[in-house]
């Protein structure tokens, strides 16, 4: 009996790694995008064309950004001091700009496909 239960829980903790491991391989790569004294950095984000994204955009002024990217109709708050992430979707190759609308001289950037 106890052979049993220690192969049902071999069984059971295989098919657990094997759904987290699926589940990994699922998720979408990250990009990190950083907001200081109102300039993102980098300037310029390269990612795999047609593959969604996850941009992760940490604000480390004090004051809120608002980060748009009109193309693709995104308008995000990103509070001061804290970080923010935007489920990006598969993209054409191509450049997409991005600002931050309360500072649009010095944060901005182009973002390729």
């Amino acid at each position: 009996m106890r052979r049993v239960i220690w192969l049902l829980q071999v069984v059971l903790l295989s098919i657990a790694l094997s759904a987290a491991l699926a589940s990994a391989a699922d998720t979408p790569p990250e990009l990190a995008l950083t907001l200081d004294q109102h300039r993102f950095s980098p300037e310029e984000l390269r990612v795999k064309a047609n593959a969604p994204f996850i941009l992760v955009i940490t604000n480390k002024d004090k004051e809120d950004e608002e980060f748009e990217m009109s193309s693709l109709r995104i308008e995000k708050i990103v509070p001061g001091g804290k970080t923010l992430q935007l489920k990006m979707p598969a993209l054409k190759p191509g450049t997409y700009e991005f600002v931050g609308e309360f500072h649009e001289k010095t944060a901005q950037g182009p973002h390729r496909g």
